[in-house]
């Protein structure tokens, strides 16, 4: 009898952390769920991460703080969730370099602080065609006088980025290698910064997402001159597509999805998913995101798996023709 019972005593304190992972999700969320964008504000990922927390915020009855760790173009912010604790209560909000900076680590020589595979793909919430942009005094009217004056002065003309293999370096350094230019990068801590550089003409040209630079196209402070997409973009139909332009190779598109710990448990992550879908599917949101120039461009399940594998495969392509940056 004795033994009996302590076979059932021990059946209980094994059951008992069972039970209890099992009401946290089904109590989820019950506390804040920070949300990290691994750069400085005013960049893509803040720009998309700041009203879909606040959307959140009201389908979810909880707190949604955006918190930026900016550090090493994307990896101190983005390592720091994939080592969190996988409890729902910590998710990344990033862009599409997520899959590029293992691999530029990789290339440098360094052991990667994150890897892909320590991350649950949530959701896509935009996908954004770059745009090349100068500032209005610039001399260049197009891509062709830009491409003849670095052709002539090499090295003269600058350009800033999110930081070295940032999603921001990549698309420049796919136009850049196409037409065999030798331009200045500048890398900075996020898009915020290489913006504010932009503007007060630390740099000569940047590419961005459409959100961070919109207001300062439509007053007149910036000039687009080609946009990375397959196809123009609604609000900037006159501005050329690189591919229009000849060079079929460049294109390029800043996204911003969300993400947890790979070890969330699947109930968590289908709750966070829905929440998002929810948002996503919001007038509020969809109008917020559309009037900063990123329209929603939500995706889930296999169809943002299969889209975040053939985008990273490709990008890694690019990464590997930069190479090594001593």
């Amino acid at each position: 009898m004795l033994r009996r019972q302590l076979l059932m005593a021990g059946g209980a304190l094994a059951a008992m952390p069972l039970a209890g992972t099992a009401r946290a999700q089904e109590t989820y969320p019950n506390r804040p769920i920070q949300m990290v964008v691994a750069f400085p504000p005013g960049g893509q990922a803040d720009v998309t991460a700041r009203p879909v927390a606040a959307a959140l915020e009201k389908l979810l009855h909880q707190p949604v703080p955006v918190v930026n760790r900016a550090g090493a173009g994307g990896i101190v912010g983005s390592a720091s969730v994939a080592r969190a604790e996988p409890d729902g209560y910590t998710a990344l909000l990033a862009l599409s370099s997520l899959a590029v900076l293992p691999e530029a680590e990789r290339i440098q020589g360094r052991t990667p602080a994150y890897t892909v595979d320590q991350f649950a793909p949530i959701a896509r919430i935009t996908a954004d065609p770059t745009l090349l942009v100068v500032p209005a005094s610039a001399p260049w009217q197009n891509v062709a006088e830009l491409v003849a004056d670095a052709k002539k002065r090499p090295g003269a003309i600058s350009y800033g980025s999110a930081g070295n293999y940032s999603t921001l370096h990549v698309a420049m350094a796919m136009f850049t290698n196409a037409a065999d230019l030798d331009l200045l990068h500048v890398p900075f801590q996020g898009g915020g910064p290489a913006l504010t550089a932009l503007l007060s003409g630390t740099v000569n040209a940047m590419a961005s997402g459409p959100g961070p630079v919109l207001p300062h196209l439509r007053e007149g402070r910036l000039r687009a001159l080609a946009c990375w997409g397959s196809e123009r973009i609604a609000d900037f139909e006159g501005v050329p597509t690189f591919i229009e332009l000849g060079y079929p190779e460049v294109e390029f598109y800043i996204w911003t999805g969300l993400f947890l710990p790979a070890a969330t448990p699947a109930p968590i992550q289908a709750r966070l998913r829905d929440a998002l879908r929810e948002a996503c599917q919001s007038e509020a949101l969809r109008r917020t995101l559309a009037t900063a120039g990123s329209p929603v461009a939500y995706q889930d399940g296999e169809a943002f798996d299969r889209f975040f594998a053939a985008d990273s495969e490709r990008l890694i392509r690019a990464v590997r023709r930069i190479g090594r940056l001593d």
